[in-house]
């Protein structure tokens, strides 16, 4: 049994709707005159599904403390007040029951959002998730489809150990008959869960504790209640032409500040936001590379069998022509997750090992093999 760690009631500086909570946007303007409009992660989530909840009455939402507490990081924040209890459901503590709870209301045509208070805590449901949503619509020969999305915090946080600090998109990516997305921005956060909700097949939605609070700029086309992104495809963030480097989640943000540092040095890297762990979006992967010639993946888990393993499996059984340097994986330490904060950070993933690795594969230092 897992040892569930009380987290300490913090005062969120958002500002929110006087009545309804549903967050309202900043303002910065810049020399330039031009207004960029600002954006937290957790507002984009949360006017994501408050717009899906008011244009279709089949989506509820469903977990611990997402009504009364308004949600452990406020995502569902005002909406129990807005739509009520028939639709903003708070559970007991007991993952395996009101996730079997909410898949079946899913085969009756329900579009149920299932919101976990970490994706640790699936663990308990994960039979739900696996053999009822992922397996049902195949099973039933096309007859029965699973509305359904599985939402809530990834990977690791700060100082909240082992059992809490786990990344799960290797686990659900290799089960066919789920999506799995991870979004990065406010963009990502929008357009994805959007496409969740309005999707007929069963979405697990990986998001991070550790982005929530972050901001990013937001177009006008992003705010559009009509947007979403399709589930499947990638984005680059920063074009490139020496190395290509993949990454999801949180880590797309350390693999952009990497290329800052890697441009001093005049190494020109691209950054692809991977966004979707499956399907994944290997063509855009392989034309990347095709142009770069290299590749660096990142990911906060675990080494083996992770989704960098599958994406430079990939990439040299189908573009192995085209490296000119052996692929490079950079992911958390194959250990449990430490508690000490100084080994935590060593055991997961920082802007130097991705330098590090990038100039390695574009031979502007020694590859590691022949340090050793």
């Amino acid at each position: 049994m897992m040892l569930r760690i009380a987290k300490p009631k913090v005062s969120l500086r958002i500002l929110t709707h006087p009545i309804f909570g549903a967050p309202t946007l900043t303002r910065r303007s810049y020399s330039s005159g031009v207004e960029v409009k600002q954006m937290m992660v957790r507002e984009a989530l949360h006017s994501a599904l408050d717009e899906e909840m008011a244009a279709d009455p089949r989506v509820f939402l469903m977990g611990e403390e997402v009504g009364e507490y308004q949600g452990a990081y406020k995502v569902s924040k005002g909406l129990l007040h807005k739509y009520g209890p028939d639709r903003v459901v708070d559970t007991p503590i007991t993952e395996a029951g009101f996730t079997g709870l909410a898949t079946g209301a899913a085969y009756y045509g329900l579009r149920p959002v299932l919101e976990f208070m970490t994706f640790n805590f699936a663990m308990q449901a994960i039979d739900h998730l696996v053999n009822s949503a992922a397996k049902t619509h195949y099973m039933s020969g096309g007859n029965i489809s699973v509305p359904i999305v599985f939402q809530g915090p990834n990977g690791a946080a700060l100082g909240v150990g082992a059992q809490h600090s786990q990344c799960y998109a290797p686990w659900y990516g290799s089960v066919p008959g789920l999506k799995v997305v991870a979004p990065y921005s406010c963009e990502d956060a929008r357009g994805l869960l959007k496409a969740a909700i309005r999707d007929p097949d069963p979405v697990v939605f990986l998001e991070n504790e550790l982005l929530y609070g972050e901001s990013f700029p937001v177009s006008e086309e992003v705010l559009d209640p009509s947007f979403a992104l399709p589930i499947g495809k990638a984005k680059i963030e920063k074009e490139g032409t020496d190395v290509t480097i993949t990454a999801f989640s949180r880590m797309v943000g350390y693999a952009l500040k990497a290329a800052e540092t890697l441009a001093k040095e005049d190494i020109n890297a691209e950054i692809i936001n991977i966004r979707s762990i499956r399907p994944l979006d290997r063509s855009s992967i392989n034309a990347s590379v095709r142009k770069t010639n290299r590749l660096v993946t990142v990911e906060e888990g675990f080494p083996q069998h992770g989704v960098g393993a599958e994406i430079c499996a990939s990439v040299v059984e189908e573009i192995f022509e085209y490296l000119d340097a052996p692929v490079e994986r950079i992911t958390g330490a194959d250990v449990p997750m430490p508690y000490a904060a100084n080994l935590e950070r060593m055991a997961l993933p920082q802007v130097e090992d991705i330098v590090r690795a990038a100039k390695r594969v574009c031979y502007r230092s020694i590859p590691m093999a022949a340090a050793v």
